[in-house]
């Protein structure tokens, strides 16, 4: 019990440290989370396998077993969730919960979980509080940078290796779709902490350069391992989640902040141009996350919200002070809230999100939508 007590207080005290700055953190999922059997036979799965790379926002229980201050296996996390708490970052699904579904596909499993033939539908890499750059996030102790979740795929192209063969899996890679989604916290867990020095280092284009270049190494790196079909998310307005809401004493989106990711954004697209131009077969999406939150936030009642400057759970200002704590009572009505704790949306939002980036026109999805993409 006094254990428990101990890490309770540390937990504490970390995230009120986090929230005097600004901090997106990761999200999770096990492997019990599979739709049954006889659901995944219903639909037609339009593509092979999910393969999954990212942070707290799409994360599904990487975080679980390490010893970091960025989990979410606890309650309220998962409340709407029917296998509980998992390691989500959301009171239900995440974005890549509702693609995995539209691709007719059960929902992907941890690395940290999948076993067997599980893999054989994808993987989910994504470790909260993890970056592009490897210092990233270092403030929460354990994650799993995006240079490691690459390794961890290789781990997984061993296993699966043994049983498809290496022309059969050459070819299931080359139909899958990638879904990477870096970036949050380099800038909110890095650039913008007070005990990082990158700040003083870079200016906002520099720095933006500085992670596209380590971005496009590390997308390469799966494209020599077999990916082929990329789907790219770009960050969003990050100025207005409650964490940042919370530190003007209007609770102001922070202009500073959203600006600061425009150039970031930018870069990704040229990155998307140069890669496709010199990786042979390689077709890549971009999804304009910051259009599609923008969307949101300035109609949120045509889609059914009623609250968009707090959390539904957390504490302090805007409940973006400190972020949900175990066991805190959440918001009853969850589904007319835009945010789900300090950082992350909710399960409604992420499902619309999900679908806007499997269908969408151009203004959200770029230059093919996911579906589109799948089906070439």
């Amino acid at each position: 019990m006094a254990e428990k007590v101990r890490f309770f207080c540390l937990w504490v005290l970390m995230v009120m440290l986090m929230s005097s700055s600004s901090a997106v953190i990761g999200q999770g999922e096990g492997s019990d989370a599979f739709a049954p059997e006889e659901a995944v036979g219903s639909r037609r799965e339009i593509v092979p396998a999910l393969f999954i790379f990212g942070d707290s926002l799409i994360d599904n229980g990487n975080n679980n077993n390490l010893q970091s201050f960025a989990k979410a296996n606890y309650y309220p996390y998962g409340i709407d969730f029917e296998g509980g708490p998992t390691g989500r970052f959301s009171n239900g699904y995440t974005m890549v919960d509702e693609i995995a579904e539209l691709l007719g596909l059960p929902l992907i499993p941890a690395y940290s979980e999948a076993s067997g033939d599980q893999v054989l539908h994808g993987v989910n890499y994504a470790s909260a509080a993890a970056g592009i750059l490897d210092i990233t996030g270092r403030n929460f102790v354990g994650r799993i940078p995006f240079n490691q979740q690459i390794k961890n795929f290789e781990n997984t192209l061993d296993q699966i290796t043994g049983n498809l063969g290496a022309v059969e899996l050459a070819q299931a890679l080359g139909r899958s779709i990638f879904f990477v989604g870096m970036g949050s916290n380099d800038y909110l867990n890095n650039y913008l902490m007070p005990n990082y020095p990158t700040r003083n280092e870079y200016n906002g284009q520099q720095y933006a350069d500085l992670l596209i270049q380590q971005y496009s190494q590390q997308l390469t790196r799966m494209y020599n391992l077999g990916a082929r079909k990329f789907v790219l998310a770009g960050l969003g307005l990050m100025g207005c989640i409650p964490s940042i809401l919370a530190q003007s004493p209007i609770g102001r989106c922070s202009d500073e902040v959203n600006q600061l990711m425009i150039p970031f954004n930018a870069n990704i697209k040229m990155m998307m141009n140069n890669l496709s131009a010199n990786l042979p077969g390689s077709h890549f999406t971009y999804i304009d996350v910051r259009n599609m939150f923008n969307d949101v936030l300035t109609n949120y009642r045509s889609y059914g919200f009623s609250v968009i400057n707090r959390g539904c759970c957390g504490i302090g200002r805007n409940r973006g002070q400190i972020t949900c704590l175990p066991f805190q009572t959440p918001c009853p009505n969850r589904d007319q809230y835009v945010f789900w704790d300090a950082f992350h949306p909710t399960e409604a939002v992420n499902i619309i999100m999900g679908r806007k980036a499997f269908s969408g026109d151009q203004t959200v999805v770029s230059p093919i939508n996911i579906q589109q993409l799948a089906n070439l």
